[in-house]
């Protein structure tokens, strides 16, 4: 019988991506498969995306599997977290001053550094490896990670087409620019910056069965049906959470999306406690962000278990990967309960840019999305915070988007936020006024999405705050059925504004 492992640990994203549905049996950090050692059990192993580095949590044990399968011969695929776990070094040091050096497994023989792309890419083949024979064409995935440079001697298997680096467009000439795959001296380890790479291109895995000599093709899809059925039965992992079965489940998705009025509002934070705790529900959430960076919707995948679709970045302008037209039609012939949509700075960032749709605001506009209204409190006060989503909520009702709610988060006295309350509700049509109190943390390194961020120590912190400070139940109630209407003209959105 052929068996095909999947690291299940913490920090690692394992329903992010289908792997080609080709994982057989789970691997946790004990690097035990059925009580017995995965290098003796396993004719491959995959190692998902994630934080494993920032979070250190592949274990001595499992590293040693690791390490006994590579020199064994074995295919080990490492994806993106996976991929710097079989490096030498990463420097985690993104905004830091003086690099922050975590060591890898010494597998392949590259180097990590600070490098962030969120594109869909094509990427040219090397052939250094038996995963790529026959691939005469360049392989599809997507990236999404914030260290990313690959620099080494390892022998390459892929360059990748990115468009956007560092919050910037930088390939013009569409050159493949980023070094995106490599492989040991005998081909078996592999690391790749690409995922989806096994999902999206057959013939890597035909390359694979042909490897280990896997026959028994039918029995490996039918074990991977029990693999992903355990997967979408906890809540993030190792946390025991139950996924019950949903009673009366939805005919179509209801969405809704958070929105703000500027960067740091903790959009991702809210985003990511309402997906956890929504899908502690039985709800299957979906999972969406508006603009190209798709990094900020996987913690909430990190609970979910869910997949990072095709369709999971709305395109603005240039940006992103789908439009919200074929992103509704699809969803709303999904299986998705819920659908949430992260919105992008101020909702109204880029509504006068000539280029339609070029904010959240318009995104919401086309559908009429709900959305619930958040703001930080942190920078100009809780009264500040209070009048610029008055200004912000009644400028949403001249577009006909309903706000279900005003959210002022990270509240630091409830004395000031029960004194503007009356203020926002006799000042908006918003009747729910809610709040978020201000994290309280000894330990705040991995909290930020963007630089580094501990995905078992984030979502929890996230997931509790939710829970223990607002109606989940009444939040789901505020997501509405949606049909796409019309991208809104640069003409009607300007009278609409003056």
């Amino acid at each position: 019988m052929t068996r095909i492992g999947l690291a299940y640990v913490s920090g690692a994203v394992p329903g992010f991506e289908d792997f080609g549905n080709l994982p057989t049996d789970i691997v946790k950090e004990n690097g035990l498969v059925d009580g017995l050692k995965a290098s003796e059990e396993l004719d491959a192993l995959i190692i998902p995306g994630g934080t494993l580095i920032e979070s250190n949590d592949i274990n001595m044990d499992l590293n040693a599997e690791i390490k006994k399968m590579a020199r064994d011969g074995k295919p080990v695929i490492g994806i993106c977290a996976g991929f710097q776990l079989l490096s030498n070094q990463i420097d985690i040091g993104r905004k830091s001053p003086v690099p922050i050096v975590k060591e890898g497994l010494g597998l392949i023989d590259v180097d990590f550094s600070p490098l962030i792309t969120s594109d869909r890419v094509k990427a040219k083949v090397f052939d250094n490896s038996f995963l790529v024979k026959n691939q005469t064409e360049d392989v599809d995935g997507f990236h999404t990670h914030t260290y990313g440079k690959v620099e080494g001697d390892a022998k390459p298997l892929f360059y990748s087409k990115v468009q956007r680096m560092n919050y910037g467009d930088v390939n013009k000439e569409a050159e493949y620019n980023i070094f995106s795959g490599a492989c040991n001296d005998d081909g078996n380890v592999i690391g790749t910056m690409i995922h989806g790479i096994l999902d999206e291109n057959p013939i890597l895995v035909e390359n694979l069965f042909e490897q280990i000599d896997a026959t028994d093709i039918d029995e490996i899809y039918n074990r991977n049906i029990k693999v992903r059925e355990f997967l979408q039965s906890e809540v993030g992992i190792n946390t025991n959470i139950n996924v019950p079965k949903l009673e009366n489940k939805p005919q179509k998705p209801k969405y809704l999306m958070i929105g703000s009025n500027g960067s740091d509002s903790g959009k991702t934070f809210i985003m990511t406690g309402l997906a956890g705790a929504i899908r502690k529900r039985g709800y299957k959430v979906a999972l969406l962000k508006v603009g190209p960076d798709v990094r900020d919707i996987i913690p909430g995948l990190y609970l979910t278990k869910g997949k990072m679709e095709d369709f999971a970045s709305v395109k603005i302008g240039h940006l992103g990967w789908a439009d919200i037209e074929s992103t509704i039609a699809k969803l709303n012939s999904s299986d998705y309960d819920i659908v949430l949509i992260e919105g992008v700075m101020s909702v109204f960032t880029g509504l006068l840019n000539e280029k339609v749709p070029f904010s959240a605001a318009e995104i919401a506009m086309s559908s009429k999305i709900p959305m619930i209204l958040a703001s930080g409190v942190n920078k100009g006060g809780i009264e500040s915070a209070a009048i610029d989503l008055v200004s912000h909520a009644n400028m949403l009702e001249k577009f006909e988007i309903p706000v279900e709610a005003i959210l002022l988060n990270k509240v630091y006295n409830d004395d000031i936020f029960d004194q503007v309350v009356p203020y926002i509700k006799n000042n908006t049509k918003v009747d729910k006024v809610l709040k978020l109190p201000k994290l309280k943390s000894a330990d705040m390194r991995g909290f930020i999405p963007e630089v580094e961020i501990r995905y078992e120590l984030f979502t929890s912190h996230a997931m509790d705050l939710i829970e223990n400070n607002l109606d989940v139940d009444e939040i789901i109630g505020m997501a509405r059925e949606v049909e796409f209407d019309k991208i809104y003209t640069f003409d009607e959105i300007k009278s609409r504004v003056i």
